[in-house]
C-alpha cells in the first residue's frame, strides 16, 4: 500500500511517509515474533495503560465524572481481553519471564490498597467527585478494584506458574528486532556496547572530579551518600511537588527568548506525585491535542517523606523543560503543520529519550548545573543511562565484561551482576536499582535509547555546526530540530545535519 501511494514534493509529507514506512516495518517484525502475547512487564505495559487513562481524563464537570464512572465500569472487560491475550501466549509458549509476573503482581496489589490504610487507588481517585455522583463513582471504583484483584490472582495462580522455565534474556535475534522498534535504527550492537564502555570510563573520571568538589577525600560513593543524608532536601510530597513546579517554571523563564521560543500553552506544565503502584522511575505525560490537559511530570514517592534534590534538578530538566515537555508540546503546537502520526502515533522512544538526555547536557553546557551537588547528580544520571546500554545489551545478548572494565572482567552478565554494577557506580537507591533491572529484562532494547539517542542528537548538532560554520545559531537550530516531529535514529542524524 505504501509503495502504491503517490510521491509528493512536500518535505513534511516525505518525512511522514519515511517515518510511517519505518514504524510499520518495525511493528510488523515485532508482531511476527508474537511479542504481544507475552507483553507483561513492570512499566509501560497494557496493564498500566488501563489505569493511566484515568489520569488523562478531564474531571471538571459532572459530565466528566460520569464518563469516569463509565470507564471504570468497563475496566473489567479490558482486563478480560488482556487476560485472553496472555492466555493465548501460554498456549503458544510465548510468555514473560517469572520476575515480570512477580513485579506486576506486586504493583496490582498496591493498586487494590490491600495491606494498607487505603481503599484502593480507584476509590481514592474518585473521592473528589461531585456529591451527586458519589454513589455511582464509589460503586464503579469498587468494581474496578475487584477486577484488578481478580486479574492479579489469575497472574499469581495461573500465569506465573506457567512462566517458570522462561529465561530473562531474549537472545540476539529478538533483541535486534526490539532495538529496531525502540530506536528506529539498525544498530551494530557490538559497536554500541564497546562505545558505552568508553562513555562509562569518561563519565566515571568526571564523577571523581566532581565528587572532590562536593566532599574532598570521600570518593564518588561517599560524596553521593553525603548528599543523600546531608544535602539539600525537601520534606513532604506536596512540598516537593511545589519545588519541582518552581524549578520548571524558572527554566521556562530563563530559556524562553534566549535558547528557545516557548509560548502560549507550551509554557504550562504540571508537577505531580505518581500514583501508588507505579514503577520507581519518574516519568512525563504529554498534553492533549487541544492543550486542555497540560503536560505533566510525575515523581514516584516510593513511601518517602523526605526528598534529596541533588539528582532531581537534572531529572526535571529531562522530564520537563527543556526535555520531554518542550519537545512533545512543540509537536502538539505544530499540529497544523505536522501529521497526527508524526506527533503522537509514530513516536520513536530513542528520539524523545535522546532529546531529553541531550536537554540535561545542554543545561550543563549553559551553566544551570554549576552547583557541585547538581552537577554530580547530572553525571550520576548520565552514568545510569550509560550503564543501561552496557547491561541491557550485555544481559540480553550474552556479552562478556571487557578485560579493562575494572569490574568482574571476563564474566557474563546476569541480573545479580547488573545490580552489583549499578550499586557500585551510581547513586540510585536500592528500590530504583531493582526496578531498573526488572525493566531492562522485561522491555529489551528500550533503555539503551536514552544514551544512543543523545549520541544521535549530538552528532546531528555537530554536523550542522560544521556545515554552517560561523553562521550557526543554536537557538535557530533547536527550534528547527524541535519542529520535525518524530523520526527514527537512522533518519534523525541526517535530518539534524541539514538544519
Amino acid at each position: 500500500m505504501l509503495d502504491a501511494a503517490p510521491a509528493t514534493d512536500d518535505p513534511t509529507d516525505r518525512a511522514c511517509a519515511r517515518l510511517l514506512r519505518e514504524r510499520v516495518t518495525a511493528e510488523l517484525a515485532m508482531h511476527d515474533t508474537g511479542e504481544n502475547f507475552r507483553q507483561l512487564r513492570n512499566i509501560g505495559a497494557h496493564v498500566h495503560h488501563v489505569r493511566d487513562i484515568f489520569t488523562f481524563m478531564p474531571a471538571a464537570t459532572d459530565d466528566d465524572w460520569a464518563a469516569v464512572a463509565g470507564r471504570l465500569r468497563n475496566l473489567p472487560a479490558a482486563l478480560n481481553g488482556y487476560r485472553a491475550t496472555l492466555t493465548e501466549g501460554i498456549s503458544r509458549g510465548l510468555l514473560a519471564a517469572p520476575r515480570q509476573a512477580a513485579a506486576v503482581i506486586d504493583q496490582l496489589t498496591a493498586w487494590t490498597g490491600e495491606g494498607s490504610d487505603s481503599a484502593g487507588w480507584f476509590t481514592d481517585f474518585v473521592a473528589p467527585g461531585p456529591e451527586r455522583l458519589r454513589g455511582e463513582l464509589g460503586a464503579a471504583a469498587l468494581k474496578a478494584t475487584v477486577a484488578v484483584a481478580g486479574f492479579r490472582d489469575w497472574l499469581r495462580d495461573a500465569y506465573a506458574p506457567a512462566t517458570a522455565n522462561t529465561p530473562d534474556a531474549v537472545g540476539r535475534e529478538r533483541y535486534r528486532l526490539a532495538v529496531r522498534y525502540h530506536t528506529g535504527a539498525d544498530l551494530d550492537l557490538d559497536e554500541a556496547y564497546t562505545w558505552a564502555w568508553s562513555e562509562f570510563h569518561q563519565t566515571a573520571a568526571e564523577m571523581r572530579t566532581e565528587a572532590e568538589r562536593v566532599l574532598p577525600g570521600a570518593g564518588v560513593q561517599g560524596a553521593m551518600h553525603h548528599l543523600e543524608r546531608h544535602g539539600h532536601a525537601v520534606k513532604g510530597e506536596e512540598a516537593i511537588r511545589d519545588w519541582l513546579q518552581q524549578l520548571m517554571d524558572q527554566a521556562i523563564t530563563a530559556l524562553d527568548g534566549t535558547h528557545f521560543d516557548i509560548s502560549g500553552p507550551q509554557r504550562r506544565v504540571e508537577s505531580r506525585i505518581a500514583p501508588t503502584g507505579s514503577a520507581a522511575a519518574p516519568y512525563y505525560s504529554g498534553p492533549s491535542l487541544d492543550f486542555s490537559r497540560p503536560g505533566r511530570t510525575y515523581l514516584p514517592a516510593l513511601g518517602r517523606d523526605t526528598f534529596p534534590t541533588w539528582q532531581l534538578v537534572t531529572t526535571w530538566y529531562h522530564e520537563g523543560v527543556p526535555g520531554h515537555h518542550l519537545q512533545l508540546s512543540r509537536w502538539v503546537a505544530l499540529a497544523d503543520r505536522l501529521s497526527r502520526y508524526q506527533t503522537t502515533l509514530g513516536i520513536v522512544s530513542a528520539n524523545i529519550e535522546g532529546w531529553a538526555l541531550y536537554a540535561e547536557r545542554l543545561m550543563d553546557e549553559l551553566g544551570f548545573l554549576s552547583d557541585p551537588a547538581h552537577r554530580l547528580g547530572f553525571l550520576d544520571e548520565q552514568m545510569l543511562r550509560t550503564i543501561r546500554v552496557i547491561i541491557d545489551i550485555g544481559m540480553h545478548v550474552g556479552l562478556a565484561i571487557p578485560a579493562d572494565a575494572g569490574f568482574r572482567p571476563g564474566e557474563r552478565w546476569t541480573p545479580q551482576l547488573a545490580t552489583e554494577f549499578m550499586a557500585t557506580y551510581t547513586g540510585s537507591p536500592a528500590e530504583l536499582r531493582s526496578s531498573e533491572i526488572v525493566r531492562y529484562l522485561g522491555w529489551p532494547g528500550q533503555a539503551i535509547g536514552y544514551k544512543l539517542g543523545e549520541r544521535a542528537w549530538l552528532r546531528g548538532r555537530e554536523a550542522a555546526r560544521r556545515r554552517q560554520g560561523g553562521t550557526f545559531d543554536l537557538k535557530t537550530w533547536h527550534m528547527k530540530a524541535l519542529s520535525q516531529g518524530s523520526l527514527g535514529l537512522d533518519d534523525l542524524v541526517d535530518q539534524l545535519s541539514t538544519l
